[in-house]
């Protein structure tokens, strides 16, 4: 899944991930269509099984005893809990907010992992960056408003949704090079499959209800998705570098708030406008100033 140096075309790499983004907020709305009639757990079920059930075949007819023996197990494990609560709390937000508000909150998890990678990555970052991380934390709390409306269930399930991200982004970093990426997608699917599965088994009426064939057509779209986008944004970045395509994550914005509107009639006020702005704004900066620290520390001219 790597290409050499020669073969990068960052156009390339940057159309792959904008397309990627442009498919997975059809997954989001596909799980709030079914927040309607299906508990939350059952809509995260459908995610990691069907994801499972499209990428696993593939991946072990690719790699063999690669997709099985995998280095870390442990770490490997903490990250798909990690991915597994992080699921949980978005569609669980995505059943209560609309869709662009529950995307913007959710989108804490790049500041966060900026904040916290001096302590887990043992990363340096420099007081530009930790600006940028408090004006994102502004944006947050522009669009909750703590003091001018109950923040509800919804805001707290997105924040946890992207508190949880970050900490699986933070184990997915720490995992580099251990494995290829769709091993590493396809085991964390399987971790995610099997304790959902395990609920889905014990938690009764309140959990489970046996869809329909149009529920079970939606709960398979959510995973084929999942797996067609996340292959996307994996291969984006076998033509551009993680730096030069991180700012490019927010493009799912503008998808999410079209589908929204589209589809179950929500828009953003102002003021959620405005917070969306602010923290896509820090988010970018800090995409953008990450990648000058790193061409800075590879002798790389600041013009190029």
């Amino acid at each position: 899944m790597s290409t050499t140096p020669t073969a990068r075309s960052p156009l390339t790499g940057i159309a792959i991930i904008v397309l990627g983004f442009f498919i997975i907020p059809a997954m989001d709305a596909l799980g709030k269509w079914l927040s309607a009639s299906y508990s939350v757990w059952q809509i995260s079920w459908a995610r990691f099984f069907f994801h499972f059930l499209f990428l696993a075949p593939f991946v072990l007819w690719r790699y063999r005893l690669k997709a099985i023996l995998l280095p870390k197990q442990g770490l490997q494990v903490i990250r798909g809990a990690f991915l597994l609560g992080a699921t949980i709390c978005f569609f669980g937000a995505l059943s209560l907010l609309p869709l662009a508000d529950t995307l913007a909150l959710s989108f804490v998890s790049p500041l966060l992992v900026t904040l916290l990678s001096p302590w887990l990555l043992r990363e340096k970052v420099g007081w530009r960056r930790r600006l940028a991380v408090g004006v994102g934390f502004l944006g947050v709390l522009i669009i909750v408003r703590p003091g001018f409306q109950d923040v509800g269930l919804g805001s707290l399930l997105a924040l946890g949704s992207g508190c949880s991200f970050a900490f699986y982004v933070i184990a997915t970093k720490k995992l580099a090079g251990t494995a290829p990426p769709l091993v590493t997608l396809t085991y964390t699917a399987l971790f995610g499959n099997v304790v959902l599965s395990a609920v889905m088994l014990t938690g009764g009426e309140g959990v489970w209800h046996w869809p329909d064939a149009e529920a079970w057509t939606m709960m398979a779209g959510i995973g084929a998705i999942a797996v067609v986008g996340h292959f996307l944004l994996i291969r984006a970045y076998d033509y551009a570098e993680a730096s030069l395509l991180a700012p490019f994550y927010y493009s799912e914005m503008m998808m999410s708030a079209t589908l929204g509107y589209l589809v179950f009639g929500d828009f953003p006020d102002a003021w959620t406008w405005a917070g969306i702005a602010i923290i896509v704004a820090s988010g970018v900066y800090i995409a953008l100033r990450e990648r000058k620290v790193q061409r800075a520390r590879r002798g790389v001219p600041a013009a190029l």
